[in-house]
Parts: C-alpha cells; structure tokens; sequence
C-alpha cells in the first residue's frame, strides 16, 4: 500500500481526521511488529498535523525512558522517570499539555525549534509501556481537539500492536 498525502488535500477537518484515522488503521491492521506500528505511527501523526517538528515515542526498559520510533531530529536517548514532560507524563499517568516548553520545570530540550508540546502516556489494560511524544515550533500548538485524536490514534495502534513484546 502506497501512502498519499495528497488525500487530505481539499478536505474539511473532521473528513481529513476520518482519513487519517482509517488509513492509520488499514495500515497497522496489516502488520504485527512492534517496531513497524510505532515508526508508522510516528510517520502519519507527522503527515497528519500541522506545524509538528517531532513525534515519537520513549519507551519503558529498565526503569527509564528509552527513545523509540520517531519522526524529526535526534533525540535525548534516555529519560529519567519523573524528569522533563516525557518523565512527568509516565510519573503521573496523565496528559500533559505544555503551551511552552520554556516555562515547565525540568524541560528537556533535544530540539531548540520546540515551543509546545503534548506527551500521553502509553497505558494498555492498567499497565504503562512508555509515552507517545509531539512538539511543536508553535507556542499553544496542541489542543483538546488534538487530543482527542492522540487517544483515537492510540486506541488503534493498542488494537493491532502487543506492547508485551517490549520487554
């Protein structure tokens, strides 16, 4: 299957979010390695929206956060539990929407183009796994809207990815 992103073109909001998600889904529907799903799912959150510098995921291994599949720049290899937004996120097992990265404590810079940014933790049946990491060159990028999304993207990739194979 050939990925086009001319198929969002023309298309209202709520159709190009349709699109999204089904061609999200028909995607890693047709693929069972870990590895696989989350790169492409790092690749359409980037196609998808705009004004993104970077999406990826950090991954629970021995106690830490350690960098997965992403889309943008190099990035820290490794985050402390409870340090930067990433950390925070997993910590807390909560949403975190930073409308600048500069005011929240502990911020982890890896690209110095990031304003925003949103971090959700990966939580399947109870259990965390790691987070799902976007930033942004726009300050107050990320909205209720968008998160709402971000949820939707992760109950796919949860529905076709066995993220007991991390360990």
């Amino acid at each position: 299957m050939a990925f086009n992103i001319d198929s969002y073109n023309n298309l209202d909001f709520d159709a190009k979010t349709q699109v999204f998600l089904k061609d999200l889904e028909e995607y890693l529907s047709k693929e069972t390695d870990i590895i696989a799903n989350l790169a492409n799912t790092s690749a359409f959150i980037s196609a998808f929206f705009e004004n993104v510098n970077w999406s990826g995921f950090y991954l629970l291994k021995e106690n830490q956060l350690v960098l997965g599949p992403f889309c943008g720049m190099p990035a820290t290899t490794r985050i402390a539990i409870g340090k930067g937004v990433c950390g925070t996120a997993f910590e807390k097992n909560e949403i975190l929407v930073v409308d600048n990265v500069c005011e929240f404590p502990g911020h982890i810079a890896c690209d110095v183009r990031s304003k925003s940014e949103v971090v959700i933790p990966l939580v399947k049946d109870g259990k965390k796994y790691g987070v799902l990491d976007i930033d942004s060159g726009v300050y107050s990028r990320f909205s209720k809207e968008d998160v709402e999304i971000l949820k939707k993207v992760l109950e796919i990739l949860y529905k076709y990815t066995d993220l007991e194979n991390l360990k």
